[in-house]
């Protein structure tokens, strides 16, 4: 395994493998077994894995936890190296935006809603590291994972939009042994904070039930997963949206949707999603 720092070096690498299929998992680091799950699907379907490790400055606000986000590059690198990472890309902030620098991404309407609505600038900052980093890797395809359902849909509009030919591949989340949403962020929470963010999976598990066995009405399904969340500190949005525009999913529900939580427990903010699929009988949904 390589790992890289700059562009330059990346490139002259790739260039050595250009006849092969190469695969893309963009990380913030911290690596866990949500991340390890894209690394497996990339290597399930592509010749050659390259994972980056960036902390990208432009999609935290200014109150967020850019500072304190967790980092661990040894223990990353030594878990890439474990996984076959063929490269580990990992090049500090001047590397990705140099000095001047001034042109950003800005993501349409998938980027307003949800968590959107709450972190002005966050999907422009995705968005633009991501199109930065397509550009770098060149990679066939590139994996993302469902726990963040929206990002997934903003990156891979600007991929249709901008002409990127990369397949983007969304993975389904990776939950702990209790059901919590793997997360690098579940570090912040305290013993007490963890067991009261079950309350986000519990919620949206749920609903999915009452959707199994029939329930189509939107407006019942939110309420049955609302019911669930008096344990979190403060709930930003619980909402069913279509799976392909994030517009509110219509009842009675006929096509794809997404319920999606955000909340915060203790100070940390934690975000999930579960997707309800109608084409899918309840008998077959059931024996899955």
């Amino acid at each position: 395994m390589q790992t890289i720092t700059t562009v330059a070096e990346l490139r002259s690498a790739l260039a050595k493998a250009r006849d092969k299929r190469v695969g893309f998992v963009p990380t913030m680091g911290y690596l866990h077994d949500g991340h390890m799950a894209l690394v497996e699907a990339s290597r399930a379907r592509c010749d050659l894995t390259v994972v980056s490790i960036f902390v990208n400055p432009t999609q935290f606000g200014l109150t967020e936890d850019l500072s304190t986000y967790p980092r661990d590059f040894l223990r990353d690198e030594k878990l890439c190296r474990e996984a076959g990472v063929a490269i580990v890309f990992a090049p500090d902030a001047r590397e990705v935006y140099p000095a001047q620098f001034e042109t950003f991404v800005e993501p349409g309407e998938l980027a307003k809603s949800l968590c959107g609505a709450f972190r002005p600038g966050h999907f422009r900052g995705v968005a633009t590291v991501v199109c930065k980093l397509f550009n770098m890797v060149r990679p066939d395809i590139a994996f993302f994972g469902q726990k963040d359902f929206q990002q997934c849909a903003v990156v891979r509009r600007m991929a249709i939009d901008l002409n990127l030919p990369i397949e983007i591949v969304t993975v389904p989340t990776v939950r702990e042994p209790d059901r919590l949403a793997m997360s690098s962020r579940n570090r912040y929470l305290s013993k007490e904070d963890r067991q009261r963010a079950l309350a986000i999976s519990r919620a949206l598990f749920a609903a999915e039930a009452e959707f199994r066995a029939g329930e189509r009405q939107c407006e019942k399904l939110i309420a049955i997963a609302r019911r669930h969340l008096d344990e979190v500190d403060r709930l930003q949005y619980i909402e069913l949206v279509d799976a392909d525009t994030l517009e509110p999913a219509l009842s009675p529900l006929r096509h794809p949707a997404a319920l999606c939580a955000a909340a915060y427990v203790g100070s940390t903010r934690l975000i999930d999603n579960v997707i309800l699929r109608p084409e899918v009988s309840t008998e077959y949904a059931i024996k899955l």
